[in-house]
């Protein structure tokens, strides 16, 4: 396989190509998309050789080029001293109260129902996937750029999106047990309660959490319940101060409320939440995408289409993204901004990804298409995205009630035009307790859970600890930490033995863990243990930043990084 560089629109791509024969002759096929920038490329390429290496079988070596270009698990899930946990929504619930990640809001009073505190891990981890999105969605590209809008706003805003009349639930009761939850309008009559009693239909319950704002003549005003509606305010804004032409994108992170009938299932249903997503604005007449390349139309995915569901299946059919788009399912802008976000979760290591159509009387009311990406946790398949064609609707109906032009003029056509919008959502809780569900892991060697989460998303880095403890290894540790923590979240930990502080540390994802020795006041140099492969090399104290993040960054293998050592500790 070999690099090769693309120039579109004056700009350069690099993709990874193989050559393949097609009868008498050989032809060029792209398997992956490298980045922007040659030297991230020449990483890529090698950390797919690197894996390809680890397939058993020509066919997992396809799995694995088809699912992702960056996969950041090192090693293989099949590993015989590795057992994937079913883990429960309740165990996982327990899990994350027990390690400090998620504890329940004001549990000294008993909580609130649908609201959740991030503990000294779970923010890490949380920030560390917020800036991985902001990173692959944001900051490497040339026609998107960030804001962060207020979350409370004019009511109009709400009245205009159409969320006052438009954003709400079903809500229903059970005649058996009395218990209510809420249901969609596609649901009701063709679902029964957990009791087996049938449903009464109790009215729409609007979801949009209501306030007062100003102490003399309060005005009532709405918190949001999705980041949106921000974008579309500024829309002109943004345009004209960051000088983009169409196509660009406009990109926010953050909270949201909506006051749900029945929060439920931990993190996946709750009534404030963080929700990352992009408005991507085009020209309307526009259906041709620079940016759709072949990698993008190979993506492969597996579907639950609109007319399976109207025919009451549930049948998923294996399909490419390409072919979604030749059966005018969705055009290439959506197309493309679809495989995008497959390919994010991927480089999580999060493969287990299903799409679902939505069909047409469930459809939004500003949406003309939208898929759920769905993901495939231990406890049942549940939605993680969306991704929305949401056309004019938005920029049109506050044109409208605001009547003030929402015009810009486009540069390629020379006419002035409403754009269309492409909306690709996600659910950071959700992207929280995907990389959890998948990382849990139970070691039969160690007898105990192993938190298998990618590098670049954990939330300590390393651990630090001195096997002696003598003032002058613990120096030598100390000034270890204080070097390490100008980049990372680094702890350092001298309680209990080495053994039961490799425990701890592999409990809660933290990929390495350093230690100093007898040794290392002689040489000067440390043993850096990996979490999962429980392998050990020798490196220089001086070249410990270096090192690890070229190991966080999948810059080198971890056993070229250092020379090999043997324990009997692991």
């Amino acid at each position: 396989m070999y690099i090769v560089k693309k120039t579109i629109n004056g700009k350069e791509y690099y993709y990874l190509n193989k050559s393949i024969r097609e009868g008498d002759k050989v032809r060029s096929k792209s398997v992956a998309y490298l980045g922007k920038d040659r030297k991230d490329a020449e990483r890529k390429k090698t950390e797919i050789e690197e894996t390809l290496k680890m397939a058993d079988t020509i066919k997992q070596a396809k799995e694995i080029v088809g699912e992702t270009v960056s996969n950041d698990n090192e090693v293989n899930d099949s590993d015989d001293a590795f057992e994937k946990e079913k883990i429960t929504i309740e165990e996982l619930t327990n899990f994350c109260k027990e390690k400090g990640f998620v504890f329940r809001s004001s549990d000294l009073y008993g909580g609130m129902s649908g609201f959740w505190d991030f503990g000294p891990l779970g923010v890490e981890l949380f920030n560390n996937i917020k800036q991985d999105w902001w990173n692959f969605f944001v900051k490497s590209r040339d026609n998107m750029v960030g804001m962060e809008a207020s979350i409370i706003s004019h009511p109009k805003t709400w009245e205009a999106s159409g969320h006052v009349a438009n954003f709400n639930d079903i809500f229903v009761k059970c005649k058996n047990c009395t218990k209510t939850t809420k249901l969609d309008e596609n649901e009701f009559g063709k679902v029964k309660c957990e009791c087996g009693g049938e449903y009464e239909n109790m009215g729409k319950f609007n979801l949009m959490f209501e306030t007062k704002v100003g102490a003399i003549d309060p005005v009532s005003a709405y918190l949001r319940g999705e980041t949106a509606q921000g974008m579309f305010m500024d829309f002109k804004l943004i345009q004209q101060t960051s000088r983009q032409q169409l196509p660009f994108g406009i990109a926010q992170i953050g909270r949201c409320f909506r006051n749900e009938i029945a929060p439920r299932d931990f993190l996946f249903r709750c009534r404030e939440f963080h929700i990352a997503e992009f408005e991507f604005f085009i020209n309307p007449d526009e259906t041709n995408c620079e940016l759709f390349s072949e990698i993008h139309r190979e993506v492969k995915v597996r579907l639950l289409d609109s007319q399976t569901q109207e025919k009451d299946s549930d049948e998923l059919r294996e399909i490419t993204i390409g072919q979604m788009v030749d059966e005018k399912r969705l055009g290439n802008w959506h197309a493309y901004w679809l495989a995008e976000q497959i390919l994010w979760y991927q480089s999580l290591g999060l493969t287990e990804i299903k799409i679902r159509e939505h069909t047409k009387d469930e459809l939004s009311h500003y949406s003309s298409a939208t898929f759920d990406v769905d993901y495939e946790y231990s406890f049942g398949s549940l939605e993680v995205a969306g991704n929305a064609d949401r056309g004019q609707y938005d920029l049109l109906q506050h044109q409208k009630h605001s009547k003030q032009s929402q015009e810009i003029f486009d540069e390629k056509s020379k006419k002035k035009i409403v754009p269309r919008v492409i909306e690709p959502t996600f659910g950071i809780e959700r992207a929280f307790l995907a990389v959890l569900t998948k990382g849990y892991t139970k070691d039969k060697k160690r007898d105990y859970v192993v938190l298998r989460i990618p590098a670049k998303l954990a939330p300590i880095k390393a651990a630090v600890f001195p096997i002696i403890k003598k003032p002058e290894y613990i120096e030598m540790a100390q000034s270890i930490v204080d070097d390490l923590r100008r980049e990372w979240n680094i702890i350092y930990d001298k309680g209990g033995s080495v053994g039961r502080r490799y425990a701890r540390n592999d409990e809660i994802g933290t990929p390495y863990c350093i230690t100093v020795d007898a040794d290392s006041e002689k040489g000067k140099d440390a043993t850096i243990r990996d979490r999962d492969s429980t392998r050990q090399i020798r490196v220089k104290i001086k070249d410990l930043r270096d090192i690890l993040r070229k190991l966080i960054n999948k810059e080198i293998e971890f056993l070229k990084a250092g020379k090999i050592v043997d324990t009997r500790v692991k």
